[in-house]
């Protein structure tokens, strides 16, 4: 499975790892993804996304239904 937010579109970085000698040698930065199943009682289902810690700070936040609301606006599909 691709390491992408489901929500935000957060993805890998490159980038160098520096040693103490100051030697660059590339790497790539992860995002912190979690899987996480959501409630959504509109619609009396569950849905399970692949998502951010900060896309999970935003859901607490804003709420999962006006989260949903701006995927679709979007274009994303929304797995069931």
């Amino acid at each position: 499975m691709s390491k992408v937010c489901e929500v935000t579109g957060k993805k890998s970085m490159s980038g160098h790892k520096v040693s103490h000698s100051n030697i660059k040698s590339n790497r790539r930065f992860m995002p912190n993804l979690q899987k996480k199943r959501f409630y959504i009682p509109e619609e009396d289902r569950w849905v399970e996304l692949k998502i951010s810690t900060s896309a999970l700070r935003t859901i607490n936040k804003k709420g999962i239904s006006a989260v949903l609301k701006e995927m679709k606006m979007k274009g994303k599909a929304i797995a069931v």
